[in-house]
């Protein structure tokens, strides 16, 4: 399969995925294209044109020829340096890996990534959260996620790559679409009552049994196993946590317990003033079962698993 094609079905399939809904992402993407046309010449050559064509500025072909094909990949959650070396020391080993896949991104997908997070509000409004409301909270957070991100050294792990002549690429929003889109509809079908039968559910998926083995699976950190759960909400798309406000606005609009990867310090107590029970499902297994689900969508390539990445097939 060639990487061109690797990267178009990584954005298609994410779309196909994403909880705002098709017409919400095109109608995203027309705006995006609009804004292009209306700059003046001198800025468009300095636009990511990729914005174009791909909603998730998170998700990037970042080296490597679109024409070449892909027959094996090395894929983990974060492919950094160190990651980029040990793909250079097994192919001088034999191990013949064609692209480097990362989950986290890197380099200019790393510098943008919070520009994603302008979904939740469409997310939250599914909830029933006016968008009023939504999108008065979020500017804050994502100044402030973009404060935390300009410093990064971002190309690290793409220069390293490019040095050792290494294709590599990123995949975030999109997998974290598919496992969003996985969980909510299991949770959805199976309707459990409690927290205990809604953490059982989680266990019993695969990549989450092997992260219980390993001291890191499904726990609820805010409510009590013998509560009910009531309306849930999975919280694992949207690029990182949302603002701390949107806890106690998702009580208002009904949600009851909310099944994410991770959760910060500040919203934590938001949640937990708000009375919202929270069910922490694991970070690097909940990426792992997105990237699965991705790598299903892939015609037979090789997968040599590492940085915390299992391939299940489905």
């Amino acid at each position: 399969m060639k990487l061109g094609k690797i990267y178009e079905t990584a954005v298609r399939k994410g779309m196909e995925a994403d909880p705002r809904g098709l017409p919400e992402v095109y109608r995203y993407m027309d705006k995006v294209r609009q804004d292009y046309e209306s700059l003046p010449e001198d800025k468009k050559g300095r636009f990511d044109k990729e914005k174009l064509t791909n909603p998730y500025a998170d998700t990037r072909l970042l080296y490597g020829d679109p024409d070449l094909e892909i027959n094996r990949l090395i894929a983990g959650i974060d492919m950094e340096i160190g990651e980029v070396v040990l793909t250079d020391r097994l192919n001088e080993k034999g191990a013949g890996i064609d692209l480097i896949l990362a989950h986290h991104p890197e380099g200019s997908a790393l510098a943008q990534f919070y520009q994603v997070m302008t979904m939740q509000a469409d997310i939250m409004a599914g909830y029933g959260v006016p968008v009023s409301v939504a999108e008065a909270l979020l500017p804050g957070r994502i100044k402030e996620v973009e404060r935390r991100v300009m410093p990064l050294n971002h190309q690290r792990a793409v220069d390293a790559a490019r040095l050792m002549g290494l294709p590599i690429m990123c995949v975030h929003t999109p997998c974290d679409n598919m496992v969003t889109e996985y969980l909510q509809k299991m949770i959805d079908a199976a309707e459990p009552y409690y927290l205990d039968d809604l953490v059982d559910l989680l266990s019993g998926i695969p990549e989450y049994d092997i992260a219980t083995k390993n001291n890191s699976g499904p726990k609820i950190l805010l409510g009590d196993g013998k509560r009910r759960a009531g309306k849930i909400k999975v919280d694992m798309t949207g690029g990182t946590g949302g603002p701390k406000e949107y806890m106690e606005a998702l009580v208002r609009a009904g949600v009851s317990t909310i099944v994410g990867m991770h959760i910060g310090e500040e919203s934590y107590k938001a949640a937990d003033e708000a009375h919202l029970n929270v069910v922490i499902a694991g970070h690097i297994s909940s990426d792992t079962i997105g990237m699965n689900l991705f790598l299903d969508k892939l015609e037979s390539i090789d997968v040599v698993e590492c940085s915390g990445f299992r391939r299940i097939k489905r």
